[in-house]
């Protein structure tokens, strides 16, 4: 089966790989692909189908954070990606947090948001910033 390419995702300095589902067989290309880009942590919002362990000895933290296929994240999860974030791009400016779900086809396929995201994705309100200073005491992520 071919696998879509990694998609990468720059805002306002913060950096994302969203990417496919690995497989024990193909996990030494996956950690490739995740070392090129500079992943220094990779949340997988689905459960786990390969072995952690190699990745994880690259230094790669891994985050499982499992809610159904094609359902909108539960608020915890929410809270903690928002948390993750301000962590990561404070404490390591320039590092890339890489995401992955079952297939990851959706973020390139015509139609791929379900009514269910749409509509939690209408009625989302933030409930909190991703605001934090940097080392130098600059504004990082507004």
């Amino acid at each position: 089966m071919n696998r879509p390419a990694p998609v990468e995702i720059t805002y306002e300095g913060m950096r994302f790989l969203i990417t496919h589902n690995p497989t024990n067989a193909t996990l030494s290309k996956f950690i490739e692909e995740l070392k090129k880009y500079g992943v220094t942590t990779l949340v997988r919002v689905c459960d786990a189908t390969y072995d952690q362990a190699p990745i994880e000895k690259e230094g790669i933290q891994i985050l499982d954070w499992p809610f159904d296929d094609g359902a909108p994240p539960p608020n915890q999860i929410v809270d903690d990606w928002l948390n993750l974030l301000k962590t990561k791009f404070r404490e390591e400016p320039g590092c890339c947090v890489a995401v992955h779900c079952v297939a990851g086809l959706g973020r390139k396929r015509r139609g791929a948001f379900n009514s269910k995201q749409l509509l939690y994705l209408e009625k989302y309100r933030p409930k909190m910033r991703l605001r934090f200073k940097d080392a130098n005491g600059h504004c990082c992520v507004q």
